[in-house]
């Protein structure tokens, strides 16, 4: 989640005190048991704990702790401690950092069951991007020094952490690739064909795009300007390729889009 300059590899050269905690540090209490079931039920959605049995949930639930946060709300800022990871319980939020020419980039957008804070869970280092409530959103906190003990009493967990950075560095390492080799109408083909299945609903006209995300931040994600990206918008709208309707985009020809993308 680092800018296009900076990928996740500089883990490998980090300073920061690896896997290590100490003995004298209290465990953070958590959450009560009521509503236990909608965070094990949240947790056991993503890939890290799906094999876990509801007792071994519970024991890392114990410690966990839900934080609210309003629309634009700041969450996470880069370079700020890195104390734990966060769960999307509900709502949506911006991932984004500083571009090489200092706008803003936008890194990934995540909702319910998407997981972010795994670096610094591990290495307690820095926070290596911002993280922006876009909606009225909901996180489940899961602290550094609760779960690091946690990932000791069982091990299996830490080889998925490593299989979830290694997703994470493919998709900086793409983003990296993409701005170097596309053009702007492969890029943002592309980007609209990825919200389209994580955040696509199927109606009359074709697959509109549920995410709340504007111009300027479908810009800010393609390291372009919003100028550009309303052009080539309007250009496919006026093919019949899709149709954008108080700010929600329909793929209504997502088969010519993907020609746009084969053809870069």
């Amino acid at each position: 989640m680092r800018s296009p300059g900076h990928t996740e590899l500089g883990l490998a050269c980090s300073r920061a005190p690896g896997l290590t905690w100490h003995q004298h540090e209290p465990l953070v209490p958590g959450m009560p048991t009521v509503g236990l079931d909608l965070k094990r039920n949240l947790l056991r959605e993503h890939f890290l704990f799906r094999e876990f049995t509801p007792a071994e949930l519970d024991e890392l639930l114990t410690y966990a702790r839900v934080e609210r946060f309003r629309a634009h709300e700041t969450v996470l800022l880069k370079g700020s401690p890195g104390t734990g990871m966060m769960a999307v319980i509900k709502g949506e939020i911006r991932i984004s950092g500083p571009g090489a020419d200092g706008r803003e980039v936008i890194f990934n957008m995540l909702g319910p069951g998407d997981i972010f804070g795994e670096v610094a869970l591990l290495d307690g280092g820095e926070r290596s991007a911002d993280a922006t409530a876009t909606v009225d959103t909901e996180v489940l906190v899961i602290e550094r020094r609760n779960f690091l003990p946690f990932l000791e009493r069982h091990p299996p967990v830490a080889t998925k952490l490593l299989i979830a950075l290694c997703a994470k560095l493919r998709r900086t390492t793409e983003q990296v690739e993409d701005l170097a080799l596309l053009d702007l109408p492969a890029r943002l083909a592309k980007k609209l064909l990825s919200l389209a299945r994580t955040h696509g609903r199927q109606t009359e006209r074709g697959l509109q795009i549920e995410t709340k995300l504007s111009q300027g931040e479908l810009a800010k994600a393609l390291g372009t300007t919003r100028e550009s990206v309303n052009k080539q918008l309007a250009r496919w709208q006026r093919d019949g390729m899709i149709r954008v309707v108080d700010g929600a985009i329909t793929l209504v020809d997502r088969e010519g889009l993907r020609q746009v993308l084969e053809q870069d």
